[in-house]
This record gives C-alpha cells, structure tokens and sequence, in this order.
C-alpha cells in the first residue's frame, strides 16, 4: 500500500544559538530558508523554532557541549540536538545509524561548512567513550561542536524529513485492518503545535518502530507502538495527551522486557513522555 503525503512544506527555521542559558548570535542565513520535501505537516516559523529547541532541551539540555555526546555504558557517539547516533569501524548496533544521513541530507540540501573530513559514509573516529572524552577539546572535536551548533535548523529540518518518511514506514507494516486507526492517530496528534512537537521528539528519541531489530521480547517502543496503543479516537489536544500517556506505558513495558537493566532511565523518559501532553513553546 503506497500512501503518498501531500502538501509541500518550506520551512523558514529561526532558531536563536544558545550556549547554556545566555543567547549568541542567530544561526546564519543561508541555514534559514530549508526546503524539506512532500509533507502532510507544515510548520510555522515559530513552530519549528521552538520544537527545534525543545528537542535539544531534551537530548543536550539546551548546551553547545551536550552537541557532542558519548553516553555512558554505550559504544557509540550522540552528535546534535537530536544526539543522532554515529557508529566507530569497530562495533556496530541494532539501533538505525542517523548521524551519517543527516550528513547526507546536509549536503543534498547544500548546507556549508561541513568539515572536510565528515562525509556520509566516514565513521566515527572515536572507538571509546574514553577516547572520545580525551579528546572533547581538540581542534577535530570543537570543529564539529561548532559545525552543530551553526547548523540547529537543518537538524530540526531533517527530523522533521524522518517523520515526513515515518507513516508510509509504519503503514506498510501493520495489517490493512489496522491501517485507518493508526493514519487516523497520527494525524489526530499531528494536528496541534503540541501534537507536532510530540510526533517529531519522538521519532528522534525513539524511532518509528519499524526496525525489527529494535524489539526486547519481540515488542518495540517506536511510535508505531506507541501509536498502537492509543486508547480510542480521541481528537486535538485530548489525541497528544492519550500519545503522551501511551508513550509512556510503551516505554515502561521496554524497561520490564529488557536483557538489561534499563530502569535509570525511565525517570527521565516519562518526564519526556509528559511533556508532550504539558506542551508551552
């Protein structure tokens, strides 16, 4: 089943530079005007702004440093406001690779300043957590924190191009039956500021659920699960606040299925999940 979106959306993303709580100059204008394809979701000026923020709020607590990342306990690096992951030579995961793509988008939209030595296909040169902190203030390393910081609006345009790529993913795998709830869910959700800010984190933070080796006892977390289980039909802000409950208990059930212990991280996750449903630009 083919679903073709519809609506073509330019977006002219404003989103101020800032390092921790003070304000720096805006992001330079050849980054404003982004051109993100064939959408369904359009976004005002001020929507991508603050959902931009938002996003790097919650993945780098707002912080030119959180920019580039390397979690504890994981084996690869979280770069941007998305904390896109970037796999070294040595090991790769189950988790979708995103830092390459971005890359790739960055350039098919001819975004400047890319370092030299990034292309699509260049691994993280980093193999260690520890190696990649000893080298937080190399000339490489603030390199690439600066290209980040420079480039907030292609990254928010490029997680709204994944979720533009989502419904048509999440389609395809569900049974024909099913297929009217869950197109009928995402739109509902998508159809407020808040709904928007909630459909784009999510699939950033979480994907859309259609890895098959993202799944802990055979059940996912993506937003298609979430999306699945949505309680009724429920419309505009009531459809956000059943999204960020359902998150919620989705992500709760990956906890309990998980090979590890997983649990220090829920706090964090539902106070995520809520905040879809508290949504304030």
């Amino acid at each position: 089943m083919i679903i073709r979106l519809t609506l073509l959306s330019t977006i002219f993303v404003s989103i101020c530079a800032c390092e921790g709580d003070g304000v720096g100059e805006s992001a330079p204008a050849s980054e404003m005007a982004l051109v993100t394809g064939r959408s369904a979701i359009s976004l005002s000026p001020a929507e991508a702004s603050s959902i931009g923020r938002k996003i790097w709020v919650n993945e780098c607590a707002g912080t030119v440093a959180g920019l580039t990342s390397w979690n504890q306990g994981e084996y690869f690096a979280s770069l941007g406001i998305g904390h896109f992951i970037w796999y070294h030579s040595g090991r790769r995961g189950p988790f979708e690779e995103s830092f390459p793509p971005l890359i790739r988008f960055m350039k098919a939209k001819g975004v400047s300043g890319i370092p030299a030595w990034i292309t699509p296909t260049t691994k993280c040169p980093w193999t260690s957590r520890e190696e990649f902190l000893a080298a937080s203030n190399s000339p490489r390393m603030k390199e690439l924190r600066g290209f980040l910081h420079r480039t907030i609006p292609s990254q928010t345009a490029f997680i709204l191009q994944r979720l533009e790529g989502a419904l048509p993913k999440m389609l395809a795998q569900v049974p024909s039956s099913q297929r009217g709830l869950v197109k009928g869910r995402f739109y509902a959700v998508a159809s407020t500021a808040g709904g928007k800010y909630a459909l784009m984190d999510y699939v950033n933070f979480k994907g859309e659920g259609t890895n098959p080796n993202e799944r802990y006892k055979g059940q996912g977390w993506g937003m298609l699960q979430v999306l699945q289980g949505m309680q009724g039909k429920p419309q505009g802000v009531a459809a956000v606040r059943e999204f960020s409950a359902s998150a919620e208990r989705t992500l709760a059930r990956r906890v309990a299925n998980a090979p590890k212990d997983e649990s220090q991280w829920l706090p964090g996750w539902k106070n995520r999940s809520r905040s879809y449903a508290n949504w304030k630009p």
